[in-house]
């Protein structure tokens, strides 16, 4: 699931203490990292990779900033439920056995993630696949079906969402596979945590290796030596704001 880059328009959480260009080219490099991380699950798994996008006039940007071997869907709705019940849609008519959607804000999402996904989806049984973000919503949900309760009466955007998304299950009778809770880079605690990983070895999860995001690290790279990016990620407002 993904939106084009546009300054000013995308990423903006991220500003401060990125500049609004600065986060525009983050989610371009966010978006081809996932990307790359689909496609290294595919060498694992049998899984395809799309891009659910917007706006429909966005196209060429997407075709531009993806592998080729990622398909292209239009899913462009005022609410953002309806953007992941058309992408699920859209790939069970495909005739895929099972439909992920993914954010797009998760570079450095450890591959056997969505091995273990697509696994699980892949095995005997009716059940959905929840990824939890520690913001309180998630990063990736799976299913064999289509159940668009799962899409209703959910706070988008809030703590909320996992919480309400079980309870969607939980009304349906759906078996719930919970994959570990993981970050989204919408705020600078998140950046920061991203800079850890890229730079300094660590994980958001220890037990977890992430994955090594590519495009991420030469973009974080390149601003870190280029401006004062290091001094505004320590800079102790954008902290207290964030937490």
């Amino acid at each position: 699931m993904a939106k084009a880059s546009l300054p000013g328009r995308t990423k903006t959480r991220l500003v401060p203490p990125l500049t609004c260009e600065e986060a525009a080219h983050c989610n371009t490099a966010f978006l081809r990292d996932v990307g790359d991380n689909i496609l290294a699950a595919a060498a694992h798994a049998s899984v395809a990779g799309y891009v659910a996008f917007g706006p429909p006039q966005a196209r060429p940007f997407f075709q531009q900033n993806l592998p080729r071997e990622i398909g292209l869907i239009d899913a462009w709705y005022p609410n953002f439920g309806d953007c992941l019940a058309c992408a699920i849609e859209q790939l069970l008519a495909r005739g895929h056995a099972g439909a992920v959607v993914l954010n797009s804000d998760s570079p450095t999402l450890p591959t056997s993630m969505l091995v273990e996904a697509a696994e699980t989806l892949a095995s005997p049984g009716e059940r959905i696949v929840l990824g939890p973000a520690d913001d309180g919503g998630y990063y990736l949900l799976g299913m064999k079906a289509m159940h668009r309760r799962l899409f209703q009466d959910i706070a988008w955007s809030t703590e909320q969402v996992a919480r309400q998304t079980l309870a969607r299950a939980a009304e349906l009778n759906l078996s719930v596979h919970v994959l570990p809770k993981w970050y989204d880079v919408d705020d600078v605690r998140a950046l920061r945590m991203l800079r850890s990983e890229l730079f300094e070895g660590r994980s958001f999860l220890r037990e977890l290796r992430p994955h090594g995001a590519r495009h991420s690290r030469a973009l974080m790279q390149s601003l870190l030596e280029t401006s004062d990016l290091d001094d505004r990620l320590a800079c102790g407002e954008f902290g207290r704001a964030a937490e």
